[in-house]
């Protein structure tokens, strides 16, 4: 009998297993059918049960497993299903919980989402289990900037601040307070004698310092000591720094003026009407509600092209951090004027503002434009004057107020010495006696408002700005355009058209009626889908009979182009939307008939921080296939040029320089864990540093004719100048066609530059020679040296 049992479970266990290989092989089989029905959630569910059942198979079927994902992962975003998303990464990482690939897939959804944090994680995972993976690497590195800007460590490797609140602190303790608390990681659970905190940004109240006191001081600290009296002060309340005193001055700076302001009327042939009114982000009407940032900031020392001061410093004001009464009266306090005798004659660009921190009695701080800080400068620029210029004896007017958390400086204008008024007394101007005097003040000042506000306003980003101020870049891709139109349609039109700047000078309106009684020939399909606000589609329109394509999003945006393209006659056919015409952004590479190519598609290339653009090579492969016969894309191809250079800054922006300039203290392997290799937003005209070789070609990314690029490259470098290498600055040389080019690194780019800093430098010599090892992966670049 036992034998006979023995043999029946023998054949219970054969027939599950005959029955678990048949359910694996139809579901195998299932999923298969279900992958070329693009039916992506139930082949996932299948091949679920095929990994569950038979955990052999993970190794053959991962690569199918990990696509089948993907795709139902994006299905899943689409029709915003986030927890299912979530669940399916969830399952997936429990059956390869060491997969590098699904790692780097689940960070790359949070970090879309707004996860950053969590979105770090699992890059960080990835990389970790495969440091070459490169798309791991890269997604950390754009999450690390996010999570640790770069200021930190520059803050940290400030030795002088470092030193000076240390010197503060061990004044306060050494008078009697006992407890301290450092705002920003206090949990106000108890009462304290001191509160140090250093929660301020450039114009000193952005990060909350007032509102971070006030409670503070209501709920955390003892007592504030009594005024006039000498008795220790261990038993009161005392903050850190006592008080902040703030100063500004007028100056005239090119390189914010152009950021802030458009300066023509004309791009390119494009006029510019004075119904459309371009400010940056920062100017604000007085009267809004709405709460933006009031300024911009800028190391002044470093700004490219300098600054001139136009005015003297001027104390704007103070605050007493340990006086409650002060701080709670800030918010409340009416608006007050502020005037500025102007020294030095130029053009008014903006309002500068830094402070200097009384940390206590001995020991202080200072923001100044002309001391080597951590901090940079808080910049106003000024917006919507009539006239920017001002002479000496002329005086700069403002208005001051700390509204919304923010120290706000607005309305300013200019009044010229003429006028002979007391720019103090404004509001007492209607007591002047004498009317003349009174209209001829008036006259003199130079209100915020260009018009009575009837015209359109277009808000754009400083970057945008900058590009629309970029006339080399518009007349480049004038001709280029101008060019390719040409050799597709050689007709008397385009020929008529001042493509290079020589021609007849007819306009597209001319054009078009001179050749009315002839029959029209069919237009040609421009797209542009460059990022921000572009007017090259209006450029493109008056360059013959063409249909120009935009991808502008925003609607102020959309209506500015419009009243731009109407202010130089031409058809509002000629100028299309084409995002406003899709449902889903990622089908804009498409053509715009079915019987229809695009002649000419212009992409994004380079970020302004200076990196490649993301799936750039993507977008232009799909490109190439949309293209009419002789059609371009723009650019054709980009050229990255380098350089080996010694920047002791580069190093301290980019990492903590062991425990001296942190007094001691050992922070560097912790928050360099954050660190990144290359360094975004850069100057390369002003960046401090000794350049130790000449520039030279990195590599070719050839949008037209892929079959050049190359995946990797090793490039010699000539060693001209001895020093340590700690970086390589990098830019780009982007190619419209062969005649026409545009450098990223000139004064007139609004591009910035980006720099890979070596982890170890490395000392070189005159006359010695490099090996650097050039990677491009997809979008990424990565330059190492080969020692």
């Amino acid at each position: 009998m036992p034998n006979s049992n023995s043999k029946l479970r023998c054949n219970n266990r054969g027939g599950q297993e005959a029955g678990r290989r048949e359910l694996v092989s139809r579901s195998l089989q299932s999923a298969q059918h279900c992958l070329e029905d693009q039916d992506f959630g139930t082949a996932y569910a299948h091949y679920l049960l095929v990994l569950n059942l038979a955990p052999e198979l993970k190794g053959s079927i991962k690569e199918t497993f990990q696509f089948t994902l993907f795709k139902w992962a994006e299905e899943l975003d689409s029709l915003a299903r986030i927890q299912d998303l979530f669940n399916c990464y969830e399952q997936a990482l429990e059956l390869y919980p060491n997969d590098e690939v699904i790692c780097n897939s689940m960070g790359e959804h949070l970090f879309r989402m707004g996860f950053r944090d969590e979105a770090a994680g699992y890059f960080h995972k990835a990389v970790k289990l495969n440091p070459d993976f490169a798309d791991a690497k890269e997604n950390f590195y754009r999450v690390a900037n996010w999570l640790v800007e770069r200021w930190h460590f520059i803050m940290l490797n400030d030795t002088k601040r470092n030193l000076t609140y240390l010197k503060a602190i061990e004044n306060a303790v050494q008078s009697g307070c006992k407890s301290v608390l450092d705002i920003g990681t206090g949990t106000g659970i108890l009462r304290v004698s001191l509160v140090v905190t250093e929660t301020v940004d450039a114009g000193l109240f952005g990060e909350g310092i007032v509102e971070s006191l006030i409670h503070a001081w209501e709920h955390l600290l003892l007592q504030p000591k009594p005024k006039n009296q000498d008795v220790g002060t261990g038993n009161y309340g005392k903050v850190i720094p006592a008080s902040a005193t703030i100063f500004g001055m007028a100056v005239e700076c090119r390189e914010i003026r152009r950021h802030h302001r458009v300066g023509m009327q004309e791009v390119a042939g494009v006029r510019l009407p004075n119904s459309v009114q371009f400010f940056s982000p920062t100017y604000a009407s007085a009267g809004s509600e709405e709460t933006v940032e009031p300024y911009t900031t800028e190391k002044l020392s470093r700004i490219p092209g300098g600054y001139v001061p136009l005015t003297e410093p001027c104390e704007v004001m103070t605050v007493d951090f340990n006086n409650l009464q002060e701080l709670k009266s800030l918010a409340a306090r009416k608006p007050w004027k502020l005037s500025l005798p102007v020294t030095e004659g130029g053009i008014l660009d903006a309002i500068v503002v830094w402070f200097v921190l009384q940390l206590d009695d001995e020991h202080t701080l200072s923001t100044s434009p002309s001391e080597e800080t951590c901090w940079e400068q808080a910049v106003y620029p000024v917006q919507g004057l009539l006239d920017y210029s001002v002479k000496t004896g002329d005086t700069v007017m403002m208005e001051v107020c700390c509204q919304d958390c923010y120290l706000k400086i607005q309305k300013i204008s200019s009044l010229t010495s003429e006028c002979g008024m007391d720019v103090g007394d404004r509001d007492d101007a209607l007591s002047l006696g004498n009317e003349a005097e009174l209209c001829n003040a008036l006259a003199g000042l130079q209100t915020t408002n260009k018009q009575d506000g009837s015209g359109q306003v277009c808000v754009l980003e400083s970057t945008e700005i900058a590009l629309l101020n970029n006339v080399p870049y518009h007349e480049c891709f004038k001709a280029a355009m101008g060019k390719v139109l040409l050799s597709l349609n050689p007709s008397k039109d385009l020929q008529s058209m001042d493509v290079d700047g020589h021609g007849s000078g007819v306009n597209l309106q001319e054009s078009q009626n001179k050749s009315s009684l002839d029959v029209a020939p069919d237009p040609l399909y421009i797209l542009d889908v460059s990022e921000g606000f572009s007017i090259l589609p209006v450029i493109a329109g008056k360059l013959g009979p063409v249909r120009a394509y935009s991808s502008i999003e925003k609607e102020q945006h959309q209506a500015a182009l419009t009243v731009i393209s109407e202010a130089n006659h031409f058809p509002k056919e000629t100028l299309e939307f084409w995002l406003s015409h899709l449902e889903d952004e990622s089908v804009v590479l498409q053509r715009p008939k079915s019987d229809k190519l695009w002649s000419i598609i212009i992409l994004d290339v380079i970020e302004t921080s200076g990196l490649i653009q993301q799936e750039v090579m993507e977008k232009a492969a799909i490109s190439r296939c949309l293209l009419h016969s002789g059609g371009k894309i723009f650019p054709q191809y980009v050229l990255v040029y380098g350089m080996l250079v010694e920047s002791e800054s580069l190093l301290l922006e980019s990492a903590v320089q062991g425990t001296e300039p942190t007094l001691g203290l050992n922070i560097a392997p912790f928050i360099n864990q954050f660190k990144v290799p290359v360094r975004v937003y850069l100057d390369l005209s002003t960046l401090p540093c000794l350049p130790l070789s000449k520039p030279a070609e990195l590599l070719r990314l050839d949008l037209m004719n892929p079959l050049l690029n190359s995946s990797s490259r090793e490039v010699k470098v000539q060693i001209s100048k001895s020093g340590q290498v700690t970086a390589i600055p990098f830019w780009y040389h982007i190619h419209l066609d062969e005649d026409h080019s545009l450098n990223t690194s000139d004064e007139f780019s609004h591009w910035k530059q980006a720099a890979v800093v070596l982890d170890e430098p490395i000392q070189v010599q005159a006359g010695d020679e490099l090996v650097l090892d050039v990677q491009h992966h997809k979008s990424n670049i990565s330059i190492t040296v080969k020692r």
